[in-house]
Order: structure tokens, then C-alpha cells, then sequence
């Protein structure tokens, strides 16, 4: 690690501020890289972020259309969900692809992992492309008011591009997948 890559942060006191089953705000006092004392608000996460974008063998792919409360909009995103840190992603990831979309794919390919907004929280989150689908029927949760809509994967890439799709984990996903197609690895 050069130098520019250490930490040059110093932590000075930290206070659990606000906590859920899903999060919890802790408020750090520290001195920043300049040595003048702030404030630091860090969003914890206690389940790893998980979306899964399903494929078929005609290139079709599933989305999952509902309100997102915070942003007070509806939203178009690839099947996602959370997994408890310890357990495999991937278990997870069949977990959320099954409850939201029926879908049972006996073929996985992780395509990344990734921070969702680490300016802010810890949120770490998995990606993978699910092929060799079956369909069954969907079992959502009660807090869950869902949407579900079969279209061609282009149409879906073009809903990135034209900014109907905004949530990074479906964005990243089928920017990727494209990429993949593109390239004849898919």
C-alpha cells in the first residue's frame, strides 16, 4: 500500500445513533484528513445487498416493478433482496429469485461484487446472472407489492440507458450481462 492509499482518518468517539433489523446510524466524531475535527454519520447494513438478473435461452429477462419508499417513486430493478452475513450469497440469491419471480435456475454466474454507496454506508452487495430457468409461482413477502414483467433483455439494456432503470445493483447487472452477451460469452 503507497501512502496515498492509508487511512488518514482519525476516529475520536462513535455513538449508535438509530438501529433497525435491517440498519443502524452510528455518528462518529473524528478528524479528517486535514486534521480538522467533524462529524461522520456511517449507514450499517446487516445483510449483504443480492440481485439476480434471470436469463433465458431466448433472452428474455424478469423484472420486479414496485414503490421504493425512500425515493417516493416506482421502480423497474432486476429481482433483489438481502442474505445474512455467514451465509453463502448464493443461497440467498436462489431465496430471492424463487420468492419474487417463481423462477428456479439451476445455473449460476456470479458477475461482481460491489459497495452501493460507500460515501455514506457499508452496503456490500453480490450480482448474479441466472440461467437454465424453470418457472413456478412466485411467494413474495407480505411487505412486498410486486410487479412482475417478462421482456427481451435489449429492452430491458434500454431501460438502463434511457434512465427508466436507476437502482445500481440492476443497472451494474445488466450493464455487465451486456457486456457478457456482446462478447459472445452468454
Amino acid at each position: 500500500m503507497n501512502n496515498k492509499e492509508k487511512n488518514s482518518w482519525t476516529s475520536l468517539k462513535s455513538e449508535l445513533k438509530f438501529e433497525t433489523p435491517w440498519i443502524s446510524v452510528t455518528k462518529h466524531d473524528v478528524l479528517n484528513p486535514a486534521g480538522k475535527p467533524g462529524i461522520y454519520g456511517v449507514v450499517h447494513f446487516k445483510n449483504i445487498a443480492i440481485g439476480i438478473l434471470p436469463l433465458d435461452k431466448e433472452y428474455n429477462t424478469w423484472l420486479v416493478g414496485q414503490w421504493r419508499f425512500p425515493l417516493e417513486q416506482y421502480s423497474w430493478e432486476i429481482p433483489e433482496g438481502g442474505g445474512p452475513h455467514g451465509i453463502d450469497p448464493l443461497v440467498s440469491a436462489k431465496r430471492e429469485l424463487k420468492e419474487e419471480t417463481g423462477l428456479i435456475a439451476s445455473n449460476y454466474t456470479e458477475l461482481g461484487k460491489m459497495h452501493t454507496s460507500n460515501s455514506v454506508c457499508d452496503e456490500y452487495g453480490v450480482l448474479y446472472l441466472a440461467q437454465d430457468l424453470e418457472e413456478t409461482e412466485a411467494e413474495p413477502e407480505e411487505s412486498e407489492d410486486l410487479q412482475i414483467r417478462k421482456l427481451p433483455f435489449e429492452e430491458a439494456y434500454h431501460m438502463v440507458m434511457d434512465g427508466r432503470i436507476t437502482d445500481s445493483l440492476s443497472m451494474i447487472a445488466i450493464l455487465k450481462t451486456k457486456l457478457l452477451i456482446d462478447k459472445g460469452l452468454v
